[in-house]
């Protein structure tokens, strides 16, 4: 039986690292600066650390203008703490960069809900990725192919010498695929003929490898098809590198806004149906899921746009654009799931450069890059539940007023406890907009000090 992980540290399943606990309840109620050395000491970041948390822009100038060019600056991200996330028996404390509101509280509430109920299961495949080389003026496809296949092993050993070390860890060029599609002119256009080589890019996102390795085979592939080839670039549809989450949460767990926990099972189950069926509620179904993926993909320096087009793709595979995750109703027990194509990487791009990647990479504790997947699905589906529990209830805007009345205090002039009390009295109103904040902001005391410690409250 798993371990709910509710005490100070959680252990890690068959590792003697012992882990700080995701579960920290009363984080939120605590100051910025109370949070910071709760984090500094339980994850042991050094003053250099805490100070790029401090910085207003943690990436210097310089490196700046070295990732690109016609850099002019740097640009903030709020960057905040996803909570209570438990995957495999192991707690991850999870960095998110989001302008939105609504995420991070999101992601920590539904986590919670999941961790009670025993945890996300995730599980990962390897990092399998697909170059793409597009042959043309070939002659005969069905020659060409031959011709290409039968060459296999020296397309094979020609794209790992450009990345031998690659190849001696176990990973590069695994296989060779060829596609022949139609002509999308029809019948009197050439067939397109693509040529696969299938990478194992280990640690690594894998974009330029696979690219450069690509673009090294190319003149080979001409030579014995006699075609000309032209694209040669990794897909983004990364449907080898799949991740997986799944989560079971007892219907009456579930009960909230004075409804019955089965009433907010059968809307999340109706929700997840609507957008089975029907690709415009489907592209705001995964639109949720990735508002928790793009945060931590930002604040963890992955290729976020690659994930995103990776992502969509994926859910038109069958012809129609349908949802990444499902929910049904079994046995009394609410059972979600999510598969989706992960491209990341925990070494190269900005990874080896930026320190706030660094650090959140560091907050995150994972031991490698398919580690590193499952806690990204995991996170898409907790937001897609968030998200799914309040449209199956109470309608989105409920939750989306109370955080977005937190910025309008905040705009208003309040700071430190007012925030919150602002924030609740405009919701309580109904009118949250900031003339009415400034209201009641002139109505309330001094500030006062505030002491808590991060084990208050629920």
């Amino acid at each position: 039986m798993r371990r709910k992980g509710t005490g100070a540290v959680a252990r890690n399943s068959g590792e003697d690292e012992v882990r700080p606990s995701s579960r920290l309840p009363g984080f939120h109620k605590l100051t910025l600066q109370q949070r910071l050395e709760y984090i500094a000491r339980e994850h042991g970041l050094s003053p250099e650390e805490i100070a790029t948390l401090h910085s207003p822009g943690p990436l210097p100038l310089d490196t700046a203008n070295s990732m690109i060019e016609n850099a002019v600056g740097t640009f903030s991200l709020p960057l905040g703490l996803g909570l209570n996330l438990q995957v495999n028996g192991r707690d991850y404390l999870v960095p998110m960069a989001v302008e939105e509101p609504s995420v991070v509280a999101a992601v920590s509430f539904a986590a919670k809900i999941v961790r009670e109920a025993g945890g996300f299961e995730a599980d990962s495949d390897d990092s399998l990725m697909v170059g793409q080389v597009q042959v043309t003026r070939y002659g005969d496809p069905t020659e060409a192919m031959e011709q290409i296949l039968g060459h296999r092993e020296q397309i094979l050993a020609l794209a790992n010498s450009f990345h031998p070390s690659m190849q001696r860890r176990g990973g590069g060029a695994k296989d060779v695929e060829v596609r022949v599609l139609p002509a999308p002119e029809g019948a009197r256009g050439e067939p397109l003929l693509i040529v696969h080589l299938l990478v194992d890019t280990q640690e690594a996102m894998g974009a330029n490898l696979i690219n450069t390795m690509a673009e090294g085979v190319a003149p080979f592939i001409e030579q014995i098809t006699h075609g000309r080839v032209y694209l040669r670039i990794l897909s983004n549809l990364s449907d080898r590198r799949l991740a997986r989450a799944t989560c079971r949460i007892p219907v009456k767990a579930l009960a909230d806004f004075d409804m019955d926990g089965r009433d907010i099972a059968d809307g999340i189950h109706q929700a997840s149906r609507f957008a089975m069926a029907d690709p415009y509620r489907a592209a705001t179904h995964n639109k949720g899921v990735m508002n928790g993926i793009d945060a931590v993909a930002i604040a963890c320096g992955q290729d976020w746009r690659a994930i995103e087009a990776g992502a969509h793709a994926y859910a038109a595979r069958s012809g129609q654009y349908r949802p990444l995750s499902q929910w049904m109703v079994e046995d009394n027990t609410l059972v979600g799931r999510i598969e989706l194509p992960l491209a990341l990487g925990t070494v190269g791009g900005p990874i080896a450069i930026h320190p706030g990647v660094q650090l959140g990479l560091k907050l995150l504790r994972c031991s490698g890059v398919r580690e590193l997947s499952q806690v990204f699905a995991a996170v898409g589906l907790a937001q897609n539940f968030a998200a799914l529990r309040a449209l199956g209830s109470v309608g989105i805007q409920q939750g989306h007023m109370a955080l977005h009345a937190r910025c309008v205090a905040v705009t208003a002039g309040a700071r430190g406890d007012h925030v919150e009390k602002v924030a609740h009295l405009l919701v309580k109103s109904g009118t949250v907009k900031v003339d009415k904040a400034r209201e009641i902001l002139a109505t309330l005391p001094p500030l006062e000090s505030f002491e808590h410690g991060v084990n208050d409250g629920p």
